[in-house]
């Protein structure tokens, strides 16, 4: 490779590691400058072509950089076309018995469970369980299932970075975010109780492909005390589990089936 395709491709994948970073949170040219290591003239060069180009803009009120409308055309023809979350949408708007609860449909991207689908199904308002919102694999019920059927080796890579802590109920601890993956795999389900949020609870499950891999998960999200209606809860985890297996199902899944 040349010098200048290689600076080409150095720049390439530069651009990809700030839309990134302010995906993740919205911040200045100095953020990214501090964050990513880069000189002051790289960092505002890269964020001002993003800008140019509509994949980054100029909040004016808070002097921050947040994800441009050209990102949102490239991710709405990503979601048009995504067979899981075709299915979970047909399968709400028959399905009307699941109430009480947040409904997500959720996948990885990179380090984090983003919500690529939510449906309130509850009168109270609950926080951070919107379309679009995003949180570290570790944390959540939503997070722990896509992070307990992933590959050793990406768990590997994910587990030699800090851990965030969003409350002191988030495992940050290596071996113990290990030992509870390994559960939720044996279990089918992750379950998790204040550890993104004090006052809520999860329920997750995992969705497969015909090749019995991985492709998102469904998640119920409510308030804390619904958990300790009993008799709800096994009612909720029947009907995540029925959603699951279902959609799983359309994507030509089967329980013979092993990745």
């Amino acid at each position: 490779m040349d010098t200048k395709s290689a600076e080409a491709k150095q720049g390439l994948e530069r651009s990809f590691a700030v839309l990134d970073l302010i995906a993740a949170r919205p911040c200045r040219v100095v953020d990214v400058m501090r964050d990513m290591g880069l000189p002051w003239a790289t960092a505002h060069r890269t964020v001002k072509k993003l800008e140019k180009a509509q994949f980054l803009m100029l909040n004016p009120e808070t002097s921050h950089y947040e994800i441009g409308p050209r990102m949102w055309h490239l991710g709405s023809s990503y979601l048009a076309n995504n067979k899981m979350l075709k299915s979970a949408i047909s399968y709400l708007a028959k399905d009307r018995s699941i109430t009480g609860v947040d409904v997500q449909v959720v996948e990885r991207i990179g380090s984090f469970s983003v919500v690529i689908h939510a449906e309130k199904r509850q009168v109270q308002e609950i926080s951070k369980a919107q379309y679009g919102y995003h949180i570290p694999l570790h944390a959540g019920s939503k997070g722990l299932v896509l992070l307990a059927y992933e590959s050793p080796e990406f768990l590997s890579v994910y587990c030699s970075q800090p851990l965030e802590q969003l409350t002191p109920l988030t495992i940050t601890e290596p071996d113990a975010l290990r030992k509870r993956l390994a559960e939720v795999r044996a279990e089918g389900f992750a379950q998790t109780e204040g550890d993104v949020q004090t006052f809520t609870g999860s329920i997750a499950a995992p969705v497969f492909s015909s090749k019995a891999a991985v492709v998102g998960c469904i998640c119920f999200v409510y308030l804390k005390k619904v958990a300790r209606d009993h008799a709800l809860m096994d009612e909720l985890k029947e009907s995540l589990l029925l959603m699951s297996h279902s959609l799983s199902a359309e994507l030509g899944w089967h329980p013979g089936l092993v990745a």
